[in-house]
């Protein structure tokens, strides 16, 4: 299929040793990178969720994501991907209806198991059961999005007599799961809104839908561009822009080989030097022509509808801004 694609961006605050600022400074700049992206035609703002990393992850998003909805109109806003076992499914639920509100209807979720150990353990979460407790989290937060008054006994959660006030008005909040296994897969065939995360397990995610009497060709489908950048002068972007995405490329390898839970066999994602990481393909740079042409080939490969770029951490943000805007200028029309 061709047709409308939007797209926006992740922001994850990060603020590493190697190039810290004062983070309060650097939180106002990324909020104001976000809102100048709103007027320049992007559709989205996305915060993702770690714990106790070293470069300062995003640890708290929904508060950020209500400074980005005190800042901004039209933008879409939600986790991606918030780690619903860290959570109580009631205080969740509660916190969306008030974003919600706050965002005049904006808000769009997305949530996974989380991967890493030590984020488990520090919040009290057996790791081996996460994906158990994350199916109790869905049937509560989904219950309470529709009005109901829950309560609910199961082996991670217990609920007496709880309900959503005040509410939102639109009730149930738009949910995406991300995940790579085939469980992950069906959870989010069974109670998500659509998927959130890379394209080459789409395929297992339609399988998911049949067997849940679902249409994938309905499905929603908004895939993570982490590495990708558009540029014209693709040599220079990757000597200005390489570091930074290096770092980003180290820190995820390193993650997700200290437990290997991601669900994937091969991520791509290891620690290697700057020269390596610059060899590597990881990093893709697309001149706006080559852009256009990989997006619409991936409309007709899977039902796409938003695809998340990332604003590189360490870069102060206006740096970035022509980048956004021949994004903006050159690509994002083609999808209008």
């Amino acid at each position: 299929m061709t047709g409308k694609l939007t797209f926006g961006y992740l922001y994850d605050f990060r603020n590493p040793a190697q190039w810290r600022r004062d983070p309060t400074v650097l939180y106002g700049e990324i909020i104001d990178f976000a809102a100048a992206s709103e007027s320049m035609g992007f559709a989205g703002a996305w915060v993702p969720e770690h714990h106790g990393a070293a470069d300062g992850y995003m640890p708290a998003p929904n508060i950020a994501l209500a400074a980005l909805a005190a800042r901004t109109k039209t933008l879409r806003l939600g986790s991606a991907v918030g780690l619903a076992p860290l959570y109580h499914p009631v205080r969740f639920a509660e916190e969306c209806a008030v974003l919600d509100i706050l965002s005049g209807g904006r808000l769009e979720m997305a949530l996974a198991i989380g991967y890493r150990r030590r984020e488990a353990e520090a919040f009290g979460v057996d790791f081996t059961r996460r994906g158990a407790r994350f199916d109790e989290f869905l049937e509560i937060v989904r219950r309470l999005w529709a009005g109901e008054r829950v309560t609910f006994a199961g082996k991670h959660y217990t609920v007496t007599d709880a309900a959503i006030v005040p509410a939102s008005p639109r009730g149930q909040i738009p949910l995406y799961i991300g995940g790579f296994a085939e469980k992950a897969l069906a959870r989010v065939a069974k109670y998500a809104d659509g998927y959130f995360g890379n394209e080459e397990v789409c395929g297992l995610y339609a399988d998911k839908l049949r067997e849940q009497g679902k249409d994938p060709s309905q499905a929603k489908i908004r895939i993570q561009g982490l590495f990708t950048l558009v540029a014209e002068n693709k040599a220079k972007a990757m000597d200005d822009l390489a570091p930074y995405f290096h770092h980003v490329n180290n820190t995820y390898g390193e993650w997700l080989a200290e437990d290997r839970a991601i669900g994937l066999d091969n991520t791509a994602l290891e620690p290697m030097s700057l020269d390596k990481f610059r060899a590597s393909g990881i990093l893709q740079i697309w001149t706006p022509d080559e852009a256009v042409a990989r997006f619409r080939a991936m409309q007709e490969r899977i039902p796409v509808e938003h695809y998340m770029l990332m604003l590189p951490l360490g870069l102060p943000p206006e740096t970035f801004l022509p980048y956004a805007e021949l994004f903006a200028r050159e690509v994002i029309p083609a999808f209008a």
